[in-house]
């Protein structure tokens, strides 16, 4: 092997790179742990609403920290915020939390933009648009385009004034426009009010204190995916995600017509924390929590050693006739609202603040304070002018050349606003702008009233910050709802149970295929080893470098790459101890070993990795994250058996000393040289084969497939008891509840899986309630006495029983989901076919690879349909199924590829001879086969019992796929391309 030195300095690089990246993790973790730990003993479970303040305590100290050094390197070091950017990123599955995919109602923005048009034409195109996109895949504004072409029949134009020609559209679209000149109008506001909706709710999630949010668009369709793991009070997200953005113009006081409120705030304050201060000593004597905490952070957070209870988390105070009446650090914000909203400071507000409310701004990037404005409120808390009158906004720049934001108003904004600038002009006032309670700007009036409702806001904005404004301005001018159309909640429970069955599964695969690969090599073996485990290093190394997100199925897919990662190392060895048979020396077989089998190794993995790359572009979600680990793990097998193994060898073999077997005693007594006549026996695989699918075929039209919800829609929820039910009796009290409801056990006899279409078309968190709410009466007499409804919807209580995981997906949505996982599976065979035909020259190859997958597939969704009535785990066919049976098509591939590599090496030197060379090439890979198959099953078989109820039914896909792929490799793929060739040859006398 050439440039051995480089490549060792490599692999030692690339290790210490992975150790560096995967440290900031166990970090993270160690102080995160205390974090809880710190929350849960200062909220005790009986303590109403205790989920959302233990959360707020966790995010609390955690803030406290934000800037604290808490990793020292020697050579450097690392705050708490900094080692959290770096960390390996935990998914849903595995820390709790939600993920939903929200749909913006482009018809609400349709109807917004025309004027809420009462048009026969317009209103006919829309309900029409309603039915057809339930059964399309389109956009919405096309499917309506096209009604409205049809409904209108040429007679009625959307430039037609009662539609989009109207006041708020018309410097834009005017009543000669064509149709075709006003759609991509319609189509650039449409997207315009997206964005908006995008920015609005990206700033709702900055509320949350949810470590690495994920929130992106999917696609133009108006769908918007948010992931927030960690995040505990899920229906207060749930509310956050789906109510109207409130926009909101409102005059402020100045500093110094405040400050007298916030001295005798102060003063106030003095003695209740000085009440306080004596119970909170007495508490900590008897406390072990102190020991968790630093003293940065039992300065922030320890509020009875402050001496000015309010003024000490003041960073500075306003100036006088500035708005902003005082800064605050952000991490202090929490406690300063509690401050002001305690009964006994509310009193010390003066006649003329009675009505005063206290608003944060918005910090600029990486800043450490925040601005505290107060507003000038009234009786019924309503603000002098709403976003609604807002037609359009945008980023332009003021006479200065500074960025600033242009709005324009309709005709009753531009009235109020007139009124309330003259106003703010004459008593030198300012006016916020506020959405969701956040002000994001202040600006004053320097020029007299404004009238005409065109106006500009210019101030000390940065690029961006004014194009931020603008999207929040043009989100108050359209009524578009955000439904929930997709959901999985999990709780945090559930998510620790899953990473400790995960890494359980993962300890004992990896011990069993160690101590396979030695008992089957001896010392080689050993190497294989050493190389595997610096495999799984580099792996997770790359995933926290990437920023990727481990999830339970990307826990499986590093675990199937134990199983698949030895194969390399497995073809390698069979090809060398081949060479030594032919009487090579050592070092010269160990050369040749490596050069034959890089070949195979090569195509294998290719194969492989283009179905984990179909799986990447049509999954979502913890499929992609399986994808993601299945790739990563590819890369890094190919260069640990390539180049690591050899290095290993090659050390070992040095001056030619150490001699190395790759055998032990018990594979020495093995037969050496099989002669099994594989292509005499395809009639018979054939005849099997072709009953196995008849079977599958009639077993898939009568009895079919049990679809989850991913593919047929509804509400499905995990819920646990203490003590063993009965599913039936479940089922029955909910099928008086939501009518026909599927209930059966889960795992455990004590867990069942609750699925139901009941009000599947609603949404809103009312209904979400409406539903948990009648699931907990239904079942309330198996749990414990005194369990709430709180206890139960979060998975509370000691016993951490209730609703562990709910899932609930649209039927619109599982149309799409289906059509996805159809054209991932069609995808990828397409994808392999062209591979092997441009890598083996004949389409007979091409042939016989996607004949023995379709065998396969087939066979595996038979026996799917026949036992999923039968077994003991969840069989249902959804995105997770989909992901095995494209994880077995690349299998399958990967085991037909190494035997057609072995084919076309022998007949390349020797002819085909009528079947003999064929057979002696599957002779020749047989043991590579079988052992790579074991090893393979023996991991998928630790994951099937060790890794969670979650996997099961994605598991025993696989381990059926697996041992169905080996078998068609054998008996399937070869003959059917033996069978199409025109010249075989003549058999060997």
């Amino acid at each position: 092997m050439q440039n051995k030195g480089l490549i060792r300095l490599f692999a030692i690089l690339f290790g210490i790179v992975s150790i560096y990246q995967l440290s900031f993790t166990f970090v993270a973790n160690n102080v995160e742990d205390d974090a809880e730990v710190y929350a849960v003993n200062k909220i005790s479970d009986a303590e109403e609403n205790y989920v959302a303040k233990r959360e707020a305590e966790e995010s609390r100290y955690l803030d406290s920290l934000e800037n604290q050094e808490v990793f020292n390197l020697g050579f450097t070091s690392f705050t708490y915020s900094e080692v959290k950017e770096k960390e390996l990123n935990k998914g849903l599955d595995l820390k709790g939390g939600i993920n939903v995919i929200l749909q913006i109602s482009v018809k609400d923005i349709l109807k917004g933009l025309a004027n809420n048009s009462k048009d026969p034409v317009f209103n006919k195109a829309l309900a029409q648009a309603d039915e057809t996109s339930k059964n399309s895949q389109d956009d919405y504004v096309d499917i309506f385009f096209q009604e409205f072409e049809k409904v209108s029949g040429g007679t009625t134009k959307l430039a037609s004034p009662d539609i989009f020609a109207n006041k708020t559209l018309s410097e834009e679209i005017n009543f000669q426009m064509t149709d075709a000149q006003v759609q991509p109008i319609i189509r650039k506001k449409i997207n315009e009010s997206i964005v908006s909706a995008f920015e609005v709710l990206r700033k709702r999630i900055d509320k949350f204190g949810v470590t690495q949010p994920n929130i992106q668009r999917l696609g133009t369709s108006g769908r918007i995916l948010v992931e927030l793991p960690g995040a505990k009070d899920v229906a207060r997200v749930q509310n956050l995600l789906q109510s109207t953005a409130q926009l909101e113009f409102w005059e402020t006081y100045k500093a110094d017509q405040v400050a007298p409120f916030l001295i005798a705030a102060n003063n106030t304050l003095k003695d209740i924390v000085g009440t306080d201060k004596k119970e909170e000593t007495k508490e900590e004597t008897t406390s072990e929590i102190d020991s968790l905490l630093s003293d940065a952070a039992e300065d922030s957070l320890d509020i009875a050693n402050q001496v000015n209870p309010l003024f000490d988390l003041i960073a500075s105070g306003g100036a006088q006739g500035s708005p902003v009446i005082a800064m605050v650090a952000i991490k202090d914000t929490a406690k300063f609202d509690q401050y002001l909203k305690m009964p006994e400071v509310k009193q010390e507000l003066p006649a003329n603040l009675q009505y005063a409310k206290f608003a944060w701004g918005i910090p600029p990037k990486d800043a450490q304070v925040v601005e505290l404005y107060a507003l000038k409120g009234n009786r019924e808390n309503e603000p002098n002018m709403s976003g609604d009158v807002i037609t359009d906004a945008a980023q332009s720049y003021d006479l200065g050349g500074r960025p600033a934001v242009s709005m324009q108003m309709n005709s009753r904004g531009a009235k109020i606003w007139e009124e309330l600038t003259g106003k703010a002009f004459r008593e030198q006032g300012n006016i916020a702008i506020v959405l969701d309670n956040i002000v994001y700007s202040a600006p004053g009036v320097s020029k007299g009233a404004i009238s005409g409702g065109n106006s500009e806001i210019s101030g000390d904005f940065t690029l961006d910050e004014a194009d931020d404004l603008a999207n929040v301005l043009r989100a108050g001018k359209l009524p578009a709802s955000a439904d929930i159309i997709q959901s999985e909640v999990v709780g945090p429970s559930l998510g620790q149970e899953a990473i400790d069955s995960g890494m359980f599964s993962f300890i004992v695969a990896m011990i069993l295929v160690l101590i396979w690969m030695i008992s089957y090599y001896g010392k080689a073996g050993l190497f294989a080893d050493i190389a595997l485990v610096f495999n799984i290093v580099l792996i997770f190394g790359v995933l926290a470098g990437l920023g990727a997100v481990l999830t339970l199925p990307g826990i499986a897919g590093i675990v199937l790459t134990i199983g698949m990662s030895v194969d390399a190392n497995v073809i390698i060895y069979e090809r060398i101890k081949e060479e030594i048979r032919a009487g090579k020396g050592q070092k010269q077989a160990i050369a040749d070993g490596f050069s034959n089998a890089l070949s195979s190794i090569l195509d294998a993995n290719i194969t492989t990795g283009l179905t984990a790359i179909i799986l990447l572009l049509f999954g979502t979600g913890p499929i992609q994250g399986f994808a993601t680990t299945l790739l990563i793990g590819i890369a890094t097998s190919l260069f640990t058996a390539i180049f690591v193994t050899r290095l290993l060898i090659e050390w070992n073999s040095r001056g030619g000393k150490n001699e190395l077997l790759f055998t032990t005693a018990l594979t020495r007594a093995l037969p050496k040289n099989p002669n099994f006549d594989f292509l005499s026996k395809r009639k018979i695989a054939y005849v099997i084969s072709g009953i196995m699918i008849l079977i599958s075929v009639v077993a898939l039209f009568t009895k079919g497939l049990e679809g989850g919800v991913d593919f047929v829609g509804g509400r499905s929820y995990q819920v646990r008891f203490v003590d063993p039910v009965n599913p039936t009796d479940i089922s029955n009290d909910l099928e008086t509840v939501f009518g026909n409801t599927e209930v059966k056990t889960f795992g455990d006899a004590n867990q069942i899986k609750v699925t139901t279409k009941y009000k599947v078309d609603e949404e809103g968190t009312q209904v979400d309630e409406e539903i948990q709410n009648k699931l907990f009466e239904a079942v309330k007499k198996y749990l414990p006495e005194g369990t709430t409804y709180n206890d139960f919807t979060t998975g509370g209580g000691a016993d951490k029983i209730g609703i562990l995981q709910s899932i609930k997906v649209g039927p619109t949505i599982a149309d799409d989901i289906k059509k996805d996982a159809f054209w991932a599976i069609l995808g990828s065979l397409a994808v392999v076919f062209l591979y092997i035909l441009l890598r083996f020259q004949k389409w007979q190859f091409s042939l016989g690879a996607v004949v023995a997958v379709f065998h396969d597939v087939m066979i595996v969704l038979g026996i799917f349909s026949l036992t999923s009535s039968i077994m003991p785990f969840n069989m249902e066919i959804d995105q997770a199924f989909i992901a095995a049976i494209l994880t077995v098509i690349g299998y399958s591939l990967n085991d037909t590829v190494i035997v057609f590599d072995r084919i076309r090496e022998v007949v390349r030197e020797k002819g085909w001879r009528g079947g003999d060379n064929a057979n002696e090439a599957l002779n020749s890979t047989l043991s590579r086969t079988l052992n790579t198959s074991l090893t393979t099953l023996v991991v998928l078989l630790a994951i099937f019992i060790f890794g969670g109820e979650s996997l099961r039914g994605f598991m025993f896909a696989m381990i059926v796929g697996i041992g169905v792929g080996t078998y068609s490799s054998l008996f399937i793929a070869t003959p059917v391309m033996f069978d199409t060739l025109k010249n075989k040859g003549e058999k060997k006398e």
